[in-house]
């Protein structure tokens, strides 16, 4: 399947001061497939060398006790039969079981620059944090992270985008320019791509669930295997956790992100998921949902914004779910109720900004949302080229009541609308709606700060 990260691989590989690569990302999002199966076969055919640090017990063995890179590639070119150069990919798999891989970056950086090496797995940041604390500063064995001496992105479940482009190439083709020429489509066209949104909805952006839903067209089929990746999700908890509490905490936590942004204030509530707990209480079980990319974090912003954008009060916060698929799994609700005529009084307004969060992060937004006096509230609130743009979801047609109040207090480019409705644009009121199918386009022109009218 097409992924949007291999551009960034084919950047990485014709830079002649390439570092290491570490790819990040949350178990399952497709970093393996990416890495070995898309890149590697197609730039490096036959000239790559793969590890997989899970199985291959003998080279994980040997990496854990040296990070010296000429030692490990010597073994490696005598192990795999196969002499490694400037020629040959070398790929670290699951390096989560083998932390000491990722400290031997910074020699196969400072000695062997000219050798390309990438490192992955899907709890990597956790393990490294757990040997660095168990290891402690005063030990001259402690882990070294190899800070300045390696490039580094983040794999994330597919986005909007990159679903269309593998179901229905001819409708994103078309979607994609009608962005680009800032026209709306098409009623008809219009309607065909919201239903792919709502599709998608179901599904998510976890590789296995898009593929079984591409090459059947079976939603339930997908169901079926978010509900086995959302449960293994939960037994890692068990895995990379150093203590019972913190691991009943973590999956308590995880298991009620929809309950906590159902209520009416959708901010990160303890008291609804244990009698009397703290905020702080869930603090580390936050962290490591975070580090490991299951769970997204947005910060409230006070009424009046200074740039950079920063908490202005960091125990108000909402988290949202990595993948919009497990989110509305974990809501409970029927999954016909994303196909049905009457899906737009069933689904609450909460899946959408679900989904927009998401959108948001796999373009490396941080998330905050901004809440006023009342009950004036924007969803979102990014800042590109220093330059403001408030996002309000709607899952209807609704009016942005909370805008004027917002525009009291802060100077904004032009705000954002993202709801059902076609694409437009208001200059007196310097308001943009977009169509849901936009936004994949919208979060990467911000990101890029590349945003126009």
């Amino acid at each position: 399947m097409k992924r949007n990260a291999l551009q960034k691989l084919i950047e990485w590989n014709n830079n002649k001061r390439k570092k290491p690569m570490i790819v990040w990302g949350a178990r399952q999002v497709g970093k393996t497939y990416l890495v070995k199966d898309i890149f590697a076969e197609t730039y490096y055919k036959d000239n790559y060398i793969y590890i997989d640090c899970k199985i291959e017990d003998e080279v994980r063995d040997f990496c854990t006790k040296t990070a010296n890179a000429k030692k490990i590639i010597e073994y490696i070119s005598l192990l795999k039969g196969k002499q490694i150069d400037e020629n040959t990919l070398l790929i670290f798999d699951e390096v989560q079981e083998c932390p000491n891989i990722v400290s031997s970056l910074k020699y196969f950086c400072q000695d062997f620059r000219q050798i390309p090496v990438i490192a992955t797995g899907s709890m990597v940041r956790i393990k490294i944090q757990r040997e660095t604390h168990k290891r402690g500063s005063g030990n001259d064995g402690k882990f070294l992270f190899p800070v300045g001496k390696i490039n580094q992105i983040t794999i994330y479940p597919m986005t909007f985008d990159e679903f269309l482009m593998n179901s229905n190439s001819m409708l994103y083709d078309t979607i994609k320019k009608a962005y680009e020429n800032k026209t709306p489509l098409d009623t008809n066209i219009h309607e065909l791509a919201m239903e792919q949104v709502y599709k998608y909805l179901l599904v998510g952006g976890m590789p296995e669930a898009v593929e079984a839903y591409i090459d059947g067209e079976n939603l339930f089929e997908s169901r079926e295997l978010l509900k086995v990746l959302y449960d293994n999700y939960l037994s890692d908890m068990e895995l990379y956790q150093a203590s019972p509490e913190a691991i009943l905490r973590s999956r308590t936590l995880f298991t009620n992100i929809f309950n906590e942004l159902n209520k009416e204030s959708k901010n990160f509530s303890p008291g609804l998921i244990e009698e009397k707990s703290k905020t702080r209480d869930y603090a580390t079980s936050i962290q490591w949902l975070t580090m490991a990319h299951i769970v997204n974090q947005s910060f409230q912003l006070k009424e009046h914004i200074t740039m950079p954008l920063m908490p202005d009060n960091e125990s108000n916060f909402r988290l949202f779910l990595g993948d919009i698929g497990m989110f509305s799994y974990q809501s409970g609700i029927n999954a016909s109720s994303f196909i049905s005529s009457k899906r737009d009084n069933t689904l609450s307004g909460i899946f959408f900004e679900n989904f927009v969060a998401n959108e948001l992060i796999a373009k490396e937004h941080k998330l905050f949302y901004w809440k006023g006096r009342a009950s004036a509230e924007l969803e979102f609130i990014v800042e590109s080229n220093n330059k403001l743009y408030p996002i309000d979801v709607k899952k209807g047609k609704g009016t942005l009541n909370s805008l004027e109040k917002f525009a009291n207090h802060n100077k904004f480019e032009y705000a954002i609308k993202v709801s059902k409705n076609n694409y437009g644009y208001n200059s007196e009121r310097k308001l943009l709606t977009i169509p849901f199918y936009f936004i994949s386009f919208v979060a990467k022109d911000l990101a890029d700060g590349t945003m126009s009218v």
